[in-house]
C-alpha cells in the first residue's frame, strides 16, 4: 500500500472526498491536503501542496482535483520532480504511468463521475512504469528547466 499526497480547490473538494475514502477502503495511507470545504479557494496551492509532498519523498504518489484537472496538473508540474498528468478514464490513466512515470494523477470533477474516476484512479495506482523505450523521454521531461517570466 502506498502513502497518498490528495488536494483538491472547491471545485474538485467533493469528487476528492470519494476518492480519498476509496484510498483507505483498499488500504492506502492518505494525507489530505485539503481543501475541506466548497468555499473559493486557489487551486495552485492545493496543487503545490501535494507536488511538494511527492517531491520531498513524504508521499509515494499525489492525487489532485479541480473542475477540469488541468490547472491544479500544471501548478503542480512547476515543482521539480513532479510528473502530473491530467487523466479521464482508465487507459489514460493506465498509460501514464507505464509510459510517462508520472506521480500525480489529477482529474476535473466538472468532467468526470465518481465511477469512472474511482476506475482511473485504480487504473493509475495498479500501473507501473515501464522505462525501456519511454525512459530517454521522461529523462528529457525532467531535465527541463523551469520557464523564467
Amino acid at each position: 500500500m502506498a502513502r497518498i499526497a490528495a488536494g483538491a480547490d472547491h471545485a474538485g473538494v467533493h469528487l476528492k472526498g470519494v476518492l480519498v475514502a476509496h484510498l483507505r477502503e483498499l488500504g492506502h495511507e492518505v494525507v489530505d491536503c485539503g481543501t475541506h470545504s466548497a468555499d473559493r479557494v486557489d487551486y495552485p496551492d492545493f496543487g503545490e501542496a501535494v507536488a511538494r509532498m511527492v517531491a520531498a519523498g513524504e508521499a509515494e504518489l499525489g492525487l489532485c482535483v479541480c473542475g477540469t484537472g488541468i490547472g491544479i496538473a500544471m501548478a503542480a508540474n512547476k515543482v521539480p520532480g513532479v510528473r502530473a498528468a491530467t487523466v479521464h478514464d482508465v487507459t489514460s490513466a493506465r498509460l501514464t504511468r507505464e509510459h510517462n512515470d508520472a506521480n500525480v494523477v489529477c482529474l476535473g470533477e466538472r468532467l468526470i463521475g465518481a465511477e469512472a474516476a474511482r476506475e482511473a484512479l485504480d487504473a493509475f495506482l495498479s500501473a507501473s512504469y515501464e522505462g525501456g523505450r519511454h525512459a530517454p523521454r521522461v529523462a528529457k521531461i525532467d531535465a527541463l528547466l523551469p520557464s523564467e517570466r
